[in-house]
């Protein structure tokens, strides 16, 4: 009964490793004659963008995200950094200065008194001027605290408008989207016809803490 039971025992085994070393075999021939291809990466992967600097506003995930909305023309193209308050003051003169020279698009980072993260992609240099300039790829956002990107409308071609006083981005029924006094310390933002956007601090007037302008070229 033992030898019965020895050889019960050991069939099973010896049909194992013969059919495990049968499908070894095969899938070594497989390797062999048809190698599996490097997986490319996905269209939805983003593109790193490449800054001079870091960023006191946003962190590597939030500026990944943001580089998802931005125009093709751009993606690529380094991050300069061509004015921050911490590093040339709180005025808007001085960012019109530092702003001569470039005419590539600029991302306009901000974080205020509460927290808030939030800013504007304009798609020419920040200037002054007589009346609105800028193009349809000019669009707002706010991280609340996920990413709302709020994209040109058609209504109208309110895009910015740049003043000694103020900077303004988006308008309608004599509201703004988007606006800085000429101390860039204060600001406001409003819902506008242009980008039908929200509110994008916590309240309508905001006291500025950290802004930056990245040049995108």
């Amino acid at each position: 009964m033992q030898g019965l039971r020895w050889r019960y025992t050991r069939l099973p085994s010896q049909m194992e490793d013969t059919m495990s070393g049968e499908e070894g075999e095969e899938e070594e021939e497989e390797e062999e004659t048809a190698p599996a291809p490097a997986p490319a990466p996905t269209p939805e992967d983003p593109v790193e963008p490449q800054l001079t600097e870091a960023s006191q506003v946003l962190g590597a995930s939030e500026i990944r995200q943001l580089s998802l909305h931005l125009p093709a023309r751009v993606t690529g193209h380094p991050w300069s950094l061509v004015f921050c308050t911490s590093r040339d003051g709180f005025s808007l003169r001085s960012l019109y200065r530092q702003m001569e020279g470039h005419s590539g698009p600029v991302l306009l980072l901000l974080r205020d008194q509460d927290g808030q993260m939030f800013g504007a992609f304009s798609s020419s240099a920040l200037r002054l001027s007589k009346g609105f300039y800028g193009t349809g790829e000019t669009f707002l956002f706010s991280f609340s605290p996920q990413l709302k990107v709020f994209k040109w409308t058609g209504s109208n071609s309110f895009f910015v408008k740049g003043d000694l006083d103020s900077l303004m981005m988006g308008s309608g029924s004599g509201q703004f989207g988007l606006w800085l006094d000429g101390d860039l310390y204060h600001g406001g933002s409003h819902p506008c016809a242009t980008f039908n956007n929200e509110v994008l601090a916590r309240r309508e007037q905001f006291c500025i803490k950290e802004l930056e302008a990245w040049v995108l070229s």
